[in-house]
C-alpha cells in the first residue's frame, strides 16, 4: 500500500478506536500499463549528456553551444567563393582556361568538407566517471593519508613514466578522472577532451585527438583557396584594364573589389595560422603544450617530447595517416532507465503496486504493514480478545501490528523513538499516528 491509504487508515482508526487487519495480496495495482510505458521510455545518451554540447540529427552532429562564429565562417567562406564563381570564372574560363572554375570549385567543396568533418564530430571527449568510480578514485586517493595525528590535503595528481619522462596525469574536479596524457578540461564545452589542442570557435567546436587532422586540412586548404581567389581577381582586374584604364576595371566588376579586399585581411591570419600548425604538426604536439611550454627544457633539466616518432617525416605520417580511434562516448545510445528509481510504488518486473512505503531503504529505513491472516476487520469493542497485546498483558496498541524496518535492515515491531536523530522517522509518525493516544482529538470513549 502507498503512503495515501496509510494515511487514510490511520484516520479512521483514530476516528472510531478500531483497529483492522490489512490484506496486501488482493490490492489491485493503481498503475495503468500507459504508466509502465512511460518509464520504459527510449531515451538517447545526448539527451542526457552532461558537457555543454548542442547536438543535432538524433546525436549524430555534436558541436559547441556557441556557434555564432561558426555561422559566420560559412557566411564568408560561402559569400566570397559565389562571388568569385559568379563574376569572375565566367571572364577567366573564356579569356584564361576552364580550368579555374573547376580547380576553384575542387577546392572549395574540400574546404567545406573538412569544415564540417571538424565542427560536426566528437573530438574525442572521454567519458565521465560514474558515481561508483568517482568514489573508488576518492578512496585511492585517501587511503594513503590516513596516518594518524596529521591531515594534509590528497594529492591530486600521478605521475607515470613515458619513454623515460615522467608526465603528472591531473585530476578533474568535474568528470572525477585522472586526465590521461595530454588531456585537458575545455572550460567552454565543460568535457575533458583526449590530446586537447584549442577550443576554436571559427569552427565551433574543441580540437583534439579525433579531429585535429581534419582541422590542420581545413586551414590549410584554405589558405589556398584565399591565395588562389585572391590571385585570379587580381588576373581578372589586370586583363579588364588592359582593355581600358584600372578605375574603369574596377567600376565593371565590384564584386572583384569585394574578393580582393576579403581575401587580403583575411590570408595573412589563415596562412600564418596554417603555418604555425605545420610547425605542431612536424613536432608532434598541441597547442596547449606549446603554449604552456610542456617539453620545453626547465632549469637546466633535460626535457624532450615522449610522443614524437624521431622525425618530421614519421610525426606528419602519424597525425595525418593514423588511424581514428573510436569514440568513447556513446551518443546514440539508449539510457538503461532504473524503473526502481522513476517510482518507487511499481515493481520493475511486474508493474505492480509493491506494499512498502516509499522511503530509500539506505537513508531512512521503511515501514510495513505485517500480513494478516484473518482479512476481515475486526471492532475492538466486540471482539475482548483482542483487547489484550501479544503477550496478554496490555491492551493492544497500533504498533504492535506493525513492523519496522530499520536502516540496518532489521525487522521489529519497537517504535522508532519520536524524537530520533533521523528527521524521516519523526515525518512517517506524524503521517502514520502509531500510537492511538498521540492524537488528543481522539474521543476514547
Amino acid at each position: 500500500m502507498g503512503i495515501n491509504s496509510d494515511i487514510e487508515l490511520s484516520s479512521w482508526v483514530m476516528k472510531h478506536q478500531s483497529y483492522v487487519s490489512v490484506s496486501t495480496e488482493s490490492s489491485p495495482s493503481k498503475f495503468s500499463e500507459t504508466s509502465v510505458k512511460i518509464m520504459t521510455k527510449k531515451v538517447r545518451k545526448w539527451q542526457v549528456f552532461p558537457g555543454k554540447n548542442r547536438f543535432c540529427c538524433n546525436g549524430r552532429i555534436m558541436m559547441a553551444r556557441q556557434t555564432g562564429i561558426f555561422y559566420f565562417t560559412c557566411t564568408l567562406i560561402v559569400v566570397t567563393s559565389g562571388l568569385f564563381f559568379a563574376f569572375d570564372c565566367p571572364y577567366l574560363a573564356l579569356n584564361v582556361t576552364p580550368a579555374i572554375p573547376a580547380v576553384g570549385g575542387a577546392l572549395f567543396i574540400f574546404v567545406m568538407s573538412t569544415l564540417f568533418r571538424t565542427s560536426f564530430s566528437d573530438p574525442g571527449v572521454i567519458p565521465r566517471a560514474t558515481l561508483d568510480e568517482a568514489n573508488d578514485i576518492e578512496r585511492q586517493i585517501e587511503m594513503p593519508n590516513n596516518s594518524p595525528g596529521t591531515y594534509r590535503p590528497p594529492p591530486r595528481t600521478k605521475e607515470v613514466v613515458i619513454k623515460g619522462q615522467v608526465i603528472k596525469l591531473k585530476y578533474c574536479f568535474t568528470c572525477k578522472i585522472f586526465r590521461p596524457p595530454r588531456a585537458s578540461h575545455c572550460s567552454l564545452c565543460d568535457n575533458c577532451v583526449d590530446r586537447f589542442d584549442h577550443h576554436c570557435p571559427w569552427v565551433g567546436n574543441c580540437v583534439g585527438r579525433r579531429n585535429y587532422r581534419y582541422f590542420y586540412l581545413f586551414i590549410l586548404s584554405l589558405s589556398v583557396l584565399c591565395i588562389y581567389i585572391f590571385a585570379c581577381v587580381l588576373t581578372h582586374l589586370i586583363l579588364r584594364s588592359q582593355k581600358d584604364n584600372f578605375l574603369h576595371a574596377l567600376r565593371d566588376s565590384p564584386a572583384s573589389v569585394i574578393e580582393a579586399i576579403v581575401c587580403f585581411f583575411s590570408v595573412w591570419s589563415i596562412v600564418g595560422l596554417a603555418g604555425f600548425h605545420s610547425y605542431l604538426v612536424a613536432s608532434e604536439q598541441t597547442t596547449n603544450e606549446d603554449i604552456k611550454g610542456t617539453f620545453s627544457a626547465k632549469r637546466g633539466q633535460e626535457n624532450f617530447n615522449p610522443f614524437s616518432q624521431g622525425s618530421i617525416l614519421k610525426n606528419c605520417l602519424v597525425v595525418l595517416c593514423g588511424p581514428t580511434p573510436p569514440s568513447l562516448i556513446d551518443r546514440r545510445g539508449l539510457v538503461i532507465p532504473d524503473t526502481s528509481q522513476i517510482h518507487p510504488g511499481v515493481e520493475a518486473s511486474t508493474g505492480k503496486e509493491s506494499n512498502s512505503v516509499n522511503v530509500k531503504h539506505e537513508y531512512y529505513g521503511s515501514t510495513n504493514v505485517t500480513k494478516q491472516t484473518n482479512n476481515i476487520g475486526t471492532d475492538t469493542v466486540k471482539d475482548q480478545s483482542l483487547l489484550s497485546g501479544s503477550n496478554g498483558t496490555g491492551p493492544i496498541t497500533k504498533h504492535d501490528m506493525i513492523s519496522y524496518q530499520t536502516p540496518d535492515g532489521i525487522i521489529t515491531n519497537r517504535l522508532p523513538p519520536i524524537n530520533g536523530k533521523n528527521p524521516m522517522w519523526n515525518v512517517t509518525l506524524t503521517q502514520l499516528s502509531y500510537h492511538a493516544g498521540t492524537n488528543p482529538s481522539t474521543n476514547p470513549n
